[in-house]
């Protein structure tokens, strides 16, 4: 069917596809955070150490990032409508194998796979909606991709959490099976003969392999370096330097084959290219909050997993109520306004934590994550809508895909480096804070005595000072990069002007 053939559905059909691409969206993007809280468990259930357990979110985290970029190009050979169904298919299957292995081996091969079919869902899931849609109500087919896309990883975590604590650790994949079925089933009718043009452009096969290489030593760096003290490691060299030479490779291969399996001529596109760079810095930026923030609660607040989830849940009560709004509005609003918006809501609340104290409460910890979701609401609609204004149909799964894949890179590099910035702010602190701690000072010769009047003995003050010392290094070292972030928001908020308005 030609392009133009694909007229916007209306009524039950638009509906049906709006739910069945969201149930699709929301089990791929729960699935990239929902394991997480389960490694330990997953580990000591198959026997190995939980280092080697982590290499279940390594495996699917590089399959997906070198999946990703791949879309556009299996979009023209095989169809976009035919790849969603293969790929989310292809998902399900993956799911249950991974829920039934019964080594790490197995387990990890799965989960490759599962990668692999994860990448194209979600760049198609928003050239699909889009192409339901007619062009004045595209703003709120964004927006409602956005809240699932914002709401879902926040959820992984909790959900993930409470099966671990109740059930086998396999019914974190098992629960995709059902979930992916009803999509499935949703939008066999409304997508039926909605299938885009298709081609037999030649397989770029320079371009493949070079991409395989780049964008997979470079995600293998990001999960792998902290492990290995980064560049001190011989390994994490050898890696940098093949992700450097694979992409760079792949930027000058690509820019000049005739049919290159990335369209990287799409960042000709003013409003391609400020787009996604402000959405993938500003991604970088929340996703590392959310990385450090969990890991907090749970590591100097003694927080457990699913309450250090419920932490993050209120940031998706506002863009529940926002988004709606938002893209019913979008024709007479300013994207770039409502991106600039996000991102200053973004300082604030990211100054707002920089001022955490070893004693907050919760709702210390709420509050903030509460205003938080103004900027969210306002941060992937508008700077998606910026993304792809002024593209034709045709262009949309590669700019997408594109698009989509610089953010989820950003993502992996904003992850690996807050978690290594945060340890080594804690060393500096903990070195001051320790100068003025010995048997000479009458600081120290109090705080003993206070503590062994709580009827601590000796070695046990000496300890839980210790612990404190080292517990209030981690806190100012989570203030200052919050400080950190808060300051680069305020410069994207200005950056975003440079796109023309839509």
């Amino acid at each position: 069917m030609s392009e133009a053939a694909l007229t916007p559905l209306r009524g039950g059909p638009l509906v049906t596809a709006t739910v069945g691409i969201a149930v699709l969206t929301a089990m791929t993007v729960l699935d990239s955070t929902i394991a997480n809280v389960a490694l330990s468990t997953i580990a000591g259930n198959l026997g190995v150490a939980v280092s080697q357990g982590t290499w279940v979110i390594t495996f699917f985290g590089v399959a997906n990032a070198v999946a990703i970029p791949l879309t556009g190009w299996l979009a023209r050979r095989m169809g976009e409508v035919r790849l969603y169904f293969v790929a989310s298919a292809l998902f399900v299957l993956s799911s249950f194998l991974c829920g039934i292995s019964s080594s790490l081996g197995m387990l990890i091969f799965f989960r490759l796979l599962q990668g692999v079919a994860a990448g194209p869902i979600l760049p198609l899931s928003q050239s699909l909606l889009l192409a339901c849609y007619p062009p004045e109500k595209r703003g709120l087919a964004l927006s409602l991709w956005s809240m699932v896309v914002v709401l879902a990883p926040i959820l992984g975590p909790i959900l993930g959490g409470w099966i671990c604590d109740n059930y086998h650790w396999g019914w974190i994949f098992f629960v995709n099976v059902p979930v992916g079925a009803l999509g499935l089933l949703l939008l066999r009718a409304p997508l039926r003969g909605r299938e885009t043009p298709t081609g037999k452009a030649p397989i770029d096969v320079v371009g493949l392999v070079l991409l395989v290489v780049g964008i997979g030593c470079l995600q293998l760096m990001l999960d792998e370096g902290k492990d290995h003290d980064w560049f001190s490691s011989g390994y994490i060299v050898a890696l940098g330097v093949a992700a450097v030479v694979g992409i760079a490779f792949f930027i000058v291969w690509e820019l000049t084959e005739k049919h290159p399996v990335v369209n990287l001529s799409l960042f000709r596109h003013r409003n391609f290219t400020v787009g996604t760079i402000c959405i993938s810095l500003g991604f970088l930026l929340y996703f590392a909050s959310v990385v450090l923030l969990p890991l907090m609660l749970q590591s100097r607040l003694s927080y457990t997993a699913m309450w250090a989830g419920f932490s993050l849940a209120p940031v998706g009560l506002f863009p529940l109520i926002i988004s709606p709004i938002l893209g019913r509005q979008a024709r007479r609003l300013d994207m770039r306004l409502m991106a600039c918006l996000s991102f200053l809501v973004f300082a604030g609340c990211f100054f707002w934590r920089a001022g955490s104290a070893p004693g907050m409460d919760f709702l210390s910890v709420a509050l903030p994550q509460l205003i938080l979701g103004i900027g969210v609401a306002l941060f992937f609609m508008p700077l998606t809508t910026i993304i792809l204004s002024g593209l034709p149909n045709s262009e949309l799964a590669a700019a997408s895909s594109l698009s989509n894949c610089v953010r989820v890179l950003a993502g992996s590099i904003g992850s690996s480096l807050v978690t290594t910035m945060w340890e080594r702010r804690e060393a500096l602190h903990h070195a001051r804070l320790t100068e003025g701690v010995n048997e000479y000072s009458p600081v120290w010769d109090a705080a003993l005595r206070a503590l062994e009047q709580l009827g601590m003995s000796l070695p046990q003050a000496r300890a839980w000072i210790a612990n404190e010392i080292t517990r209030q290094g981690f806190i100012l070292g989570f203030d200052e990069l919050f400080w950190l972030g808060g300051a680069l928001f305020v410069l994207l908020s200005g950056l975003v002007w440079l796109a023309r308005r839509v």
